[in-house]
């Protein structure tokens, strides 16, 4: 079956999009989705997203599938990237969205509210981060724990992490020189570390000043991606809670920056940043 789709990318983290709002169950299979990220036979992308109906009174619901097969519960810079997909699909039904338009989404970690802004990013509630051991979840604590600043070893040396979970868990490193960080190597020894019983994403951090962070980012189930929405909202609050930064500062991602807010008002986290339409086709 011919399957229309259009290919996003939020700095650099690239996904293919399909309208699925017709039916609860995503189009196409983990196996098919594999092979349509790979780089040099299918579309490429970090990973393939659906918008589908909402079951919960929400506007859509988002299921996403990883490059390698695997379905994390969401994705920071794929929930932008729908969000500017769902106000073109609702263009081409005859309902031009008025900005700023927002959407209730419901994925797999809770849901999430995008705004598309009239200067063309998106602004999305994260909700609050969880911090406790359980929530993540790992080992490194006692479940209703939090984990900061916890020290852990790790490719033949001793690391001191802090963990949170943005509707998918992280795991942050803070660092003194990221060139130094051989994240091919160490990335996917974070990622299936016993400690970590349902993987982690793994977040390398060097501070810059009290408002701006650079990190690179070992995406669970996708390795080394340009970008990290969720990761950036973790490294933001482990910064916040290890006392390196300020509530708001901007993320400076190897794809380009995106700027986070933990709000003292509400405890959610926001994240803004672009999503850019790339190009259409359709799957045979």
């Amino acid at each position: 079956m011919a399957a229309a789709f259009a290919k996003y990318h939020g700095l650099g983290n690239d996904f293919i999009l399909i309208d699925n709002r017709h039916q609860v169950e995503p189009l196409i299979t983990p196996e098919a989705a594999v092979s349509l990220c790979d780089r040099h036979c299918g579309v490429g992308a970090d990973g393939v997203i659906f918008v589908l109906p909402s079951a919960d009174r929400h506007d859509y619901a988002m299921r996403i599938f990883n490059s390698d097969g695997s379905e994390p519960e969401m994705c920071g810079n794929g929930i932008r990237c729908l969000a500017k997909f769902i106000a073109e699909l609702e263009t081409a039904d005859d309902q031009p969205p008025q900005l700023p338009k927002r959407y209730a989404i419901s994925t797999l970690g809770g849901t999430m509210v995008s705004q598309l802004q009239p200067d063309g990013q998106v602004r999305v509630d994260m909700g609050p981060p969880r911090l406790l051991a359980d929530e993540i979840p790992t080992t490194l604590a006692a479940t209703d724990e939090k984990v900061v600043d916890q020290a852990i070893a790790v490719a033949g040396q001793t690391w001191q992490v802090t963990c949170v979970n943005m509707g998918n868990p992280h795991c942050i490193n803070f660092v003194d020189d990221m060139a130094a960080i051989d994240l091919a190597k160490i990335g996917p020894q974070f990622e299936h570390h016993a400690a970590f019983p349902e993987r982690i994403n793994t977040e390398f951090v060097q501070v810059v000043n009290q408002s701006h962070l650079k990190m690179w980012v070992w995406e669970r189930g996708a390795g080394a991606t340009l970008a990290c929405g969720t990761g950036a909202c973790a490294a933001l609050v482990a910064a916040v809670l290890t006392g390196k930064s300020d509530r708001q500062a901007t993320v400076e991602l190897p794809g380009g920056p995106l700027q986070i807010d933990w709000s003292a008002a509400d405890n959610h986290v926001y994240m803004t940043g672009p999503a850019e339409k790339v190009f259409t086709g359709a799957l045979a």
